[in-house]
């Protein structure tokens, strides 16, 4: 147990000399590590706000269901226990004849002209909404087969337009984040290679002295996670700060035209993913930059 930290001790200690011996190195695989996730950072960040907007609209697309003309309020009520039962159907507010004249006629400013009409001309109806977008069609069939339903409408077209952004700003996000990964994962692998090719030397002696494979590259792994470490934790204040910057250039509170999520909402998941990545990123690309000096 004691050789065990001793050990321990020693890659760690030879992983920070290191990162001080090659500062210049070590300081472009710190760069490399804050931009790649700062960039990733800021699409997800974007991707997000894109995404509780879509939620926003998706709100307030809804199906129109209106009840046939010959049934009392009573038991236009008494159809909402079966629209809340159709599936994908989240809520359903009932408005009365009388409310949906109030509604119509408040859409103009010259109101007189419609003193004369009578709110039994209307018919009682629900705004229903759905849990899932993509099946607002099929939940305003489901809707329209219900027996008092004179007939279901929803907007289609706006409901269709609001999926394909979505899922276009999901696909690109999910690309443009996996590509960065891939350059980061090569620019860092190959940043490690320069520090193993200045220790190469140094490398073909410890093996063949008897240095095993594991106790060449520790001290490199222990490098490789403190830098990620380092680099994930410089990226993750700097994109709080930059999020902050622009949340407060952005909102413009009186109208309230722009709504930006909070930070602090997705602060904690952000920190898992921008340390495990940085810890990936920097123990990776040190096993993959040292495999070819290992073969001696």
């Amino acid at each position: 147990m004691k050789l065990s930290r001793n050990r321990t001790g020693y890659y760690i200690k030879e992983g920070v000399v290191s990162i001080f011996t090659h500062g210049l190195m070590s300081f472009a695989s710190v760069c490399i590590i804050v931009a790649f996730l700062i960039i990733m950072g800021s699409f997800a960040l974007i991707a997000l706000n894109i995404n509780a907007v879509v939620g926003e609209l998706e709100n307030e697309n809804i199906i129109l269901v209106y009840i046939d003309e010959h049934l009392t309020e009573n038991e236009a009520r008494a159809i909402g226990t079966r629209l809340l039962a159709t599936p994908n159907v989240t809520s359903a507010r009932f408005i009365t004849r009388e409310e949906a004249l109030t509604a119509f006629i408040g859409r103009y400013e010259n109101t007189e002209r419609f003193k004369d009409v009578d709110a039994t001309w209307l018919r009682h109806r629900y705004n229903v909404f759905v849990e899932d977008i993509e099946l607002i069609s099929q939940t305003r069939d489901d809707l329209a087969d219900i027996y008092g339903v004179a007939k279901a409408t929803a907007n289609l077209r706006i409901a269709q337009g609001l999926v394909t952004l979505r899922n276009i700003v999901s696909g690109a996000s999910v690309i443009i984040v996996a590509v960065l990964l891939v350059i980061s994962l090569f620019i860092m692998s190959n940043t490690i290679k320069l520090a193993a090719f200045e220790r190469r030397e140094e490398i073909a002696i410890m093996k063949m002295v008897g240095a095993t494979n594991s106790f060449i590259r520790w001290p490199f792994i222990y490098e490789g996670f403190i830098l990620g470490v380092f680099g994930s934790s410089a990226a993750f204040a700097a994109l709080w700060a930059l999020y902050g910057l622009v949340a407060d250039r952005a909102i413009d509170v009186e109208s309230g035209l722009i709504s930006l999520i909070s930070f602090s909402t997705v602060s904690v998941p952000l920190f898992v993913v921008f340390t495990v990545i940085g810890f990936g990123v920097g123990v990776g690309g040190c096993g993959m930059a040292l495999n070819r000096y290992l073969k001696v």
